[in-house]
């Protein structure tokens, strides 16, 4: 009987709208990834996918909500990796990753070393050379979020680098403070940055990922910059309380990777410096777990805790 009620969940959901609340304002990647889900699901769901922005605390607040919302499949939240560092970060979070069950993990995209235009650093072994001299300002969208503690592990590993963290109220203000003058460099998503870069305003010194984006194929890697190998992706993915039935967990999770496949969707991803990852429900929940426990060393590493 259990069987045949899940199929039947799987047959007969979405019987109305489906509401995806993201965890940051409106602007953001997780937003514009949200959206742009919402549109085509809507379509193959014959629903309306409902984009509601609830952000605070570094995503906690819309997670906490959705941890204790109704498991039925009709409310999910679209967020970011903030959701596997937070637990370690934050003091009380108010959530547990275990309340939750992963759907999708839709795409990600390295976090980027940036720096003006003019600036003395040309590479990134330039720029701690410069933060070994002299105290080292730099800018991110704030504390505890991942391009933060990637820079925070770059300098700690570096060794002798006076890097003073400058955090913004997002990357936008963080970027204009560096084109602006106020800072050395931006440790920031590479979405939040190609503009500039592309433009000739800024300089990417490297990204933290395993292999160059094709966004920014000039840019090395951290460790193709002559340093320990940084991997971070900031990526988005959508989730749901733990209870909510497999049934329905599995169709969003298939239905989401046929709105991956279809062409229009992966150049706006590739337009906006996104790499698909994908993968089915095991895999998907696997990824997420092995970014709790890795966020968790890191930050237990770099000595970095917020309220």
């Amino acid at each position: 009987m259990p069987a045949l009620q899940g199929a039947r969940a799987q047959a007969t959901w979405p019987e109305r709208p489906v509401r995806f609340v993201v965890a940051f304002a409106p602007g953001g990647f997780a937003d514009q990834i949200g959206r742009m889900l919402a549109e085509h699901l809507g379509e193959v769901w014959r629903q309306t996918v409902v984009v509601e922005n609830r952000g605070g605390a570094g995503g906690n607040v819309a997670a906490q909500a959705i941890a204790r919302a109704t498991p039925d499949g009709y409310t999910a939240l679209v967020t970011t990796g903030a959701f596997a560092i937070n637990p370690t970060l934050s003091r009380n979070p108010g959530y547990r990753p275990e309340e939750f069950a992963t759907a999708a993990v839709v795409a990600g995209t390295p976090n980027l070393f940036v720096v003006r235009a003019d600036s003395p650093a040309r590479s990134l072994r330039d720029l701690v050379e410069i933060g070994r001299r002299r105290p080292l300002n730099y800018g991110t969208a704030g504390v505890g979020v991942a391009a933060h503690l990637s820079a925070e592990l770059l300098f700690k590993r570096a060794g002798g680098v006076d890097a003073q963290h400058i955090p913004y109220t997002g990357a936008g203000p963080a970027m204009l403070a560096l084109l602006a003058g106020s800072i050395d460099m931006v440790a920031t998503s590479l979405p939040s940055a190609v503009g500039q870069v592309q433009s000739g305003l800024a300089r990417g010194l490297a990204v933290t990922s395993a292999t160059r984006n094709q966004t920014m194929p000039d840019v090395p890697t951290v460790a193709e910059a002559g340093f320990e190998p940084i991997i971070d992706l900031a990526w988005v993915a959508v989730l749901y309380p733990a209870a909510v039935p497999a049934a329905v967990l599995a169709r969003v999770n298939a239905d989401v990777a046929r709105v991956m496949a279809l062409p229009a969707f992966q150049q706006r991803l590739a337009a906006a410096g996104f790499d698909p990852i994908g993968g089915s429900v095991e895999q998907v929940n696997t990824y997420v777990a092995n970014e709790v426990r890795s966020w968790r060393d890191i930050v237990r590493m770099i000595n970095v805790t917020i309220e």
